[in-house]
């Protein structure tokens, strides 16, 4: 057994999700975790909400509302979507909490101290027309290096290089178009050439053990040909006080969002200890050489997690050109695997929630069964190249394989066995066409386990799929339905290979269907839960502050990723259909809903 951290990006809370965030940071990572559970992993599954910066307090003036007031609504909104996607993570927390800043501020005081906090006179930019900061982000122009007419303020998604918003060509601002000013100001910078040997180490490193996916590493080294100091304070008045005699009091002086964004993750762990009884648990996924660690997210954020992220850490542990000693957490281990998943359009375009082009999870979910999102996702999402979400391939993906399939193959079985035996029947002599069909299956919790592990989970449901497949042609050749009156003994073995069969194939499938996946245990005899399931839980800040909601979830029933033989005897009853297939009036609905409301 080890440990595994599932860290899994924190979706900003200016809003709802759509279904182009989850394929990003959502299924991917439940699938991993699930599966790493089920194969005897201590899994610890953390994320929640990422509240700071100004794109918060735009959206919260915009409706009228405090930004506190604007993320409490979010963050609810959230919480419940995720839980009904069925994400089970161990916590799902925020960054608003008490113990968050008191987890940042300890990291930035850590890395100041060891001395890759460097202090700059840098160039602000502010809104004429209303004086506030604007956020990098919030600013765009012409990319000084590659020309691209797109550019934002914080890095060229054309060229992927860093970039400051005075060295934009023509800068403008996103929220009005008005050319922003610039000022000068004080800020603390990461030094991240007084890490960049320690960086090329690490990241040389995962290029040898071969554990990442290319595109990730390619970019993440070519980001070492371009090192230079990031800011990581700004000028806003919403966020973390910096931890510093003189910056503390400042009203307008606060830590860069994605600087404490992504402390999320250590902080969601030692916040998930704490409540678990044992405030040090966290360090077995920590503070452990041999402990594993996965983090999910788009590609947009490859950079804070294959750089901004491993550059903390290393600064925290004194691993840098200047030396240092670790804070009072101790030495962190830096990330075993970046899993970022490519971009999902829809409809032939990005996502845009101004020209309505989207559909938010909760619409989603409303409508449509979550297994049959979880499945279009993994089966065709941007896992490894941008994909795109149509209506109409949604509806076939449903109705001809999820329905056709893995729907079908669940009812006939269980609809012959109930209608001509009552229980799971006994086998006889076993042909070798049974035998085949039996080791087949079975033979998939090598196959498909070592794709979900290797982070291949296109090919991994393709895979599980494709043997439900086998074990649909292996009873349409045997017709167990022909043998009632000629052989029913022969009839009683084919439907008894075939519940074994389901059984396996429902397990092999559960960590991307688990809504399903009980609905399949109970058609064929089983009680309760297969999957566990996250919940909602209504908690009180540790330290005083605000309460909240959290995702939290006891996963310990988790079942075993192995065989389970079937009991001959088990009542199995008439089944209910396992997914709804859908009508074809959907695709033009849904179509109709575009640029509308959702």
């Amino acid at each position: 057994m080890t440990h595994v951290l599932s860290a899994v990006a924190w979706p900003y809370a200016n809003g709802p999700r759509h279904i182009g965030h989850v394929a990003g940071f959502g299924v991917p990572s439940d699938v991993y975790s699930r599966y790493m559970r089920m194969a005897g992993h201590d899994v610890l599954m953390v994320s929640g909400t990422d509240e700071h910066g100004t794109p918060i307090l735009v959206q919260a003036e915009a409706e009228g509302v405090t930004p506190q007031e604007l993320v409490d609504k979010n963050n609810r909104i959230i919480v419940e979507d995720l839980v009904a996607l069925g994400l089970s993570y161990d916590l799902f927390t925020r960054t608003t909490t008490r113990n968050h800043y008191a987890v940042a501020q300890e990291l930035f005081a850590t890395v100041h101290r060891n001395g890759y906090m460097v202090e700059q006179t840098t160039m602000g930019a502010i809104s004429p027309s209303t004086g506030r900061t604007l956020p990098d982000r919030y600013i765009e122009g012409t990319c000084p290096i590659c020309s691209y007419g797109s550019a934002r303020g914080d890095q060229c998604d054309n060229c992927g290089n860093q970039l400051d918003p005075v060295d934009l060509i023509d800068p403008r601002s996103r929220i009005n178009g008005e050319t922003p000013q610039f000022v000068e100001s004080q800020h603390f910078f990461l030094d991240l050439p007084a890490l960049a040997e320690a960086l090329g180490e690490w990241l040389h490193g995962r290029d040898e053990a071969g554990a990442w996916r290319p595109n990730v590493l390619k970019f993440s080294l070519n980001l070492l040909d371009d090192v230079r100091p990031r800011a990581m304070t700004r000028d806003i008045d919403w966020g973390i006080p910096v931890p510093l005699d003189g910056w503390r009091d400042q009203p307008n002086k606060r830590l860069y969002v994605w600087f404490d964004a992504v402390i999320g993750y250590l902080s969601a762990s030692v916040e998930w200890a704490r409540r678990s009884g044992d405030p040090e648990a966290w360090r077995s996924w920590w503070s452990t050489p041999e402990a594993r660690s996965a983090y999910f997210m788009g590609k947009d954020n490859i950079t804070f997690h294959s750089q901004i992220w491993p550059a903390e850490l290393l600064g925290y542990d004194g691993r840098g050109a200047r030396g240092g000693e670790p804070g009072e957490y101790g030495a962190l281990e830096l990330p075993t695997e970046v899993v970022s998943s490519e971009f999902l359009t829809m409809e032939g375009g990005k996502f845009s929630s101004s020209r309505g082009v989207v559909i938010y999870v909760r619409d989603f979910l409303a409508r449509y069964q979550p297994d049959a999102l979880r499945y279009y996702i993994a089966v065709a999402g941007p896992e490894n190249q941008d994909s795109d979400f149509t209506w109409e391939a949604f509806l076939r993906r449903t109705n001809d394989e999820l329905v056709s399939t893995w729907g079908n193959l669940v009812n006939r079985t269980a609809s012959m066995i109930a209608r001509n035996v009552g229980s799971i029947p006994s086998a006889g002599t076993l042909t070798d066409d049974d035998e085949a069909l039996l080791a087949t299956v079975r033979g998939g919790f090598a196959s498909v386990g070592s794709l979900i592990e290797g982070h291949r989970q296109k090919a991994a449901i393709t895979e599980a799929m494709r043997l439900a497949g086998e074990a649909n042609r292996y009873l349409a050749a045997q017709a167990p339905w022909q043998l009632k009156k000629t052989d029913p003994a022969r009839m009683e073995t084919v439907l008894h290979v075939a519940a074994q069969a389901v059984v396996d194939l429902n397990t092999l499938l559960s960590p991307f269907l688990p809504h399903s996946s009980s609905l399949v245990h109970r058609a064929l005899g089983g009680s309760g839960e297969f999957q566990p399931m996250p919940v909602i839980a209504e908690v009180d800040d540790l330290d005083g502050g605000p309460g909240y909601p959290v995702i939290t979830g006891d996963y310990s029933g988790v079942p075993a990723w192995e065989p389970r033989d079937v009991v001959p005897g088990t009542p199995v009853a008439a089944p209910s259909p396992i997914f709804t297939k859908l009508d074809e009036s959907i695709v033009a609905e849904e179509l109709d809903r575009l640029g509308g409301d959702a």
